[in-house]
Formats: C-alpha cells, sequence, structure tokens
C-alpha cells in the first residue's frame, strides 16, 4: 500500500508544482507575419508595400497553425491515460459501495474526485511490450477522511485492488479550491478577504468565480493554531492563494478552511 501511495503522491505532487509554475508566468506569442501589421499605412500603397516586402528572398511568411492531431481513444504502452480513458476508469472506480456511501467537499454523495493517471507497472512487466496498462484513480471521501486509491486495468475493466488510508493529503482539486473559497466568503472571519476585494475593484466579493484560486493543504502543528484548526492533517485543510481576476494578489496566507468541518479561521501573524 506504501508503494502505490507513494507513486501516486509523486505524481501529484509533481503535477501540483506544474501548476504553480505555470501560473508564475505568462508568455506572448506572436505568430511571424503578423506583428506590425498596421504599420504600413491604410490605403492601397500600403498594401502595395507590404506585398513587395513579402517578394524578398529574406521575407518572414506568415506564420501557420497546424491543428493538433486527434488523439486516440486507447492509449498503449506508457502513453498518458487518454481522455476517453479517464472518463471510463472514473466511472469504473465510482462504482459500487463508494458511490453510495462517500461524500464529496460539498457534502453530496459520492467521494471527490481527485485525479486520474497511468498506474506504474510492476517489477515484471517494465520491460514487456504487451503489459497491460492500468490507471490510479484517487478519491477523498469527506465522510470519513479517508483517501482511496483503485487501480483499475484498462483492458479488462476491473479494479484490480482498493486501498484506503487515512491522513494521507495529497494537493488539493480546483473544486476543492474553490469551496474553501466559498466557504471563507461566507464566515464572519472572511471580513478582511472582502474589504480587501472591495479596496482593489471598488466592487463586493460575493462569489469564488470572482478569483484566480491556489491552495496548499495545511497541517497542524502543536499550539501553531486556533483550536478549530487543530485536526487538520487529519482533517482536509486548506490555505488559500488569492487573485482578483486580472487584477493584483490579496494576500490570503493567514486564512486557512477545514475542509471536513467547514470552518474557517486566521492564523495568528509572528
Amino acid at each position: 500500500m506504501r508503494e502505490i501511495v507513494h507513486r501516486h503522491l509523486g505524481k501529484m505532487v509533481a503535477g501540483a508544482a506544474l501548476a504553480v509554475a505555470g501560473t508564475a508566468a505568462m508568455v506572448a506569442i506572436t505568430l511571424p507575419g503578423t506583428a506590425g501589421a498596421d504599420d504600413t499605412g491604410g490605403g492601397r500603397n500600403g498594401t502595395q508595400a507590404a506585398r513587395g516586402a513579402d517578394q524578398g528572398p529574406d521575407a518572414v511568411r506568415p506564420g501557420v497553425v497546424e491543428q493538433a492531431p486527434a488523439e486516440a481513444k486507447k492509449g498503449t504502452g506508457l502513453d498518458p491515460l487518454t481522455d476517453d480513458e479517464i472518463r471510463r476508469v472514473d466511472t469504473i472506480a465510482l462504482g459500487g459501495q463508494l458511490l453510495r456511501t462517500g461524500q464529496n467537499v460539498t457534502g453530496g454523495r459520492g467521494p471527490q474526485r481527485l485525479s486520474a493517471d497511468l498506474a506504474d507497472p510492476e517489477a515484471d512487466e517494465v520491460d514487456d511490450p504487451h503489459a497491460p496498462r492500468r490507471a490510479d484513480v484517487t478519491f477523498y471521501d469527506y465522510r470519513d477522511d479517508s483517501l482511496v486509491t483503485k487501480t483499475v486495468d484498462l483492458d479488462t475493466g476491473k479494479v484490480e485492488s482498493t486501498q484506503v488510508s487515512h491522513g494521507v493529503q495529497p494537493p488539493l482539486s480546483p473544486a476543492e479550491n474553490t469551496e474553501a473559497a466559498r466557504l471563507l466568503i461566507a464566515d464572519l472571519v472572511g471580513t478582511g478577504l472582502k474589504a480587501d476585494y472591495k479596496d482593489a475593484t471598488g466592487h463586493e466579493l460575493t462569489s469564488p468565480n470572482q478569483l484566480a484560486l491556489g491552495g496548499a493543504v495545511y497541517r497542524a502543528t502543536p499550539g501553531g493554531q486556533p483550536a478549530v484548526l487543530d485536526k487538520c492533517g487529519e482533517h482536509r485543510c486548506a490555505r488559500l492563494f488569492v487573485k482578483v481576476k486580472n487584477g493584483p494578489w490579496i494576500d490570503t496566507r493567514w486564512y486557512v478552511v477545514d475542509l471536513s468541518a467547514r470552518k474557517a479561521a486566521k492564523l495568528e501573524r509572528p
């Protein structure tokens, strides 16, 4: 079980790192031939000059964006899971008792889906080109604060194994970040966040949809937080990173939301 959870968490941590890196920078891309398109001036003469420039041996040809190849419905070997495969294993893994008894982050039926990744091959399958493809599908069940990992054989559609663990807190999903923000906005503790948003935009903050959200799992440290957050780690708790959409960042480092208990609190600043 430790090996499966370890491999899975490694993939999710790597994915979270890529997500953070992706939000840290924005790259502007100009296709060849489009820069300065209006610099030739209006009218017929400008058009002729542009055409004449294109005739030279060193002229930059217009950029062409090629359509991405269609994604296969079924991957092979160590190919990443296709969209169709992800939908299929999600349905398979979520069936049965887990769907009936599990609880997601909003309190709805069924556990909170976190990820689906291609499972590592078994030791004796590493060099086998015909080794079965398997997927590790993970859920967080808020009913009892458990991490559930199901391994599904993509060929047979059967669940090969189910691992359940407690106290394991993989990175938060976008749905969990959104629900944490919703709870914070609705709580008296979130008054400061709403005031900062109004200062930045001139508008009231009423919905997570007004924010660009990131988050990290918060674990309790002895004496390091209000008592309401003492179970963080056993409970699933979120520390949010908040940005106004198309606007500035808001400092929310001191806010923590216990998603399991559906309560928010503010840490004391050192």
